[in-house]
């Protein structure tokens, strides 16, 4: 169990790890915990936005659009490799998902297969949206998976989690399928690859 970081240690490890930051507005303090409870945090979660052009698909993330407002994550990861940062605190990316699988990102196992849809995911994820279409055709440019496999590994080193902390959207929640276009497997490889 671990309580989120302050905002100033969240943006000094992103950038202990040689990542590309860009701070978008008041995003230290902009948040929706008015809703709910942010934290014990557990884990990273990893989406795509379904979106193309930078600019657009940050602002999208930042300020959310009708029946959703924003922040719909703590980070934008664009085609670049920049990390944009967006939000801290509750925001709403990660949705309602399995708590058999919080369990399992608890204890550092093997996921089992999202089936329900039982367990306030905002409260307890770090949410990174990567700028992709998300139609399994849009690429993936290596330095947006460098940066991926960064964030992840800078928030796992500031709380001494492992790699089975990494998860994608569509391992919490049935019926989500980010992100597509690489494997949440190869990137936890990665991610774990790095941590050594």
């Amino acid at each position: 169990m671990a309580p989120p970081m302050s905002a100033a240690r969240f943006l000094a490890a992103l950038r202990a790890e040689g990542l590309r930051v860009a701070e978008v507005g008041d995003w230290a303090s902009h948040h929706r915990n008015h809703k709910g409870p942010w934290g014990p945090v557990h884990g990273v979660m990893i989406h795509h936005t379904v979106t193309s052009g930078s600019e657009q698909t940050v602002r999208i993330c930042r300020d959310g659009y009708a029946g959703l407002p924003g922040p719909l994550c703590h980070g934008v990861i664009t085609k670049d490799g920049t990390v944009h940062l967006v939000g801290y605190g509750r925001a709403n990316h990660a949705g309602l998902g399995d708590d058999d699988v919080l369990r399992a990102v608890i204890a550092d196992k093997g996921l089992p297969p999202a089936n329900e849809a039982n367990t306030d995911g905002n409260r307890h994820f770090y949410g990174f949206e990567c700028e992709n279409l998300g139609d399994g055709k849009d690429p993936w440019p290596s330095a947006q998976l460098d940066a991926i496999e960064k964030v992840s590994a800078a928030l796992l080193r500031a709380h001494s989690w492992t790699a089975p902390s990494v998860i994608g959207h569509l391992e919490w929640q049935p019926g989500k399928v980010d992100p597509r276009g690489f494997t949440m497997k190869g990137m936890r490889e990665r991610v774990a690859g790095r941590l050594k």
